[in-house]
């Protein structure tokens, strides 16, 4: 199963404006590394599809390298993305299905 991830927009504030390509780097190679060694909780017939991802608070260490901050960043986003993933697996086994139960009378 392949999975095809797109970010429009990684809102940060409190970083240098010059490390942003250094972190995005991070972000995706971590991202990457993750969802290949891990197994989202989704059946194959479930998309997710997020206009927005909120994801949760992180310290980063005082002189932390952009490159360690983007991991930690991807490593945010990925809880979320798991988090959302198994709503969404559970939200289609409670789905009701499309086909009418019992026969029809004539």
């Amino acid at each position: 199963m392949g999975v095809e991830l797109h970010i429009g927009e990684l809102v940060l504030h409190g970083f240098a404006a010059r490390d942003r390509h250094r972190i995005a780097g991070a972000v995706q190679l971590e991202l990457t590394r993750l969802m290949s060694e891990s197994r989202l909780p989704a059946s194959r017939q479930t998309l997710i599809n997020l206009e927005r991802l909120q994801g949760s608070t992180f310290q980063v260490k005082g002189g932390a390298k952009p490159e360690a901050t983007g991991a930690q960043i991807a490593r945010t986003v990925f809880k979320g993305l798991r988090q959302q993933a198994r709503v969404s697996a559970i939200n289609s086994m409670r789905a009701p299905s499309s086909q009418p139960r019992g026969g029809t009378k004539a």
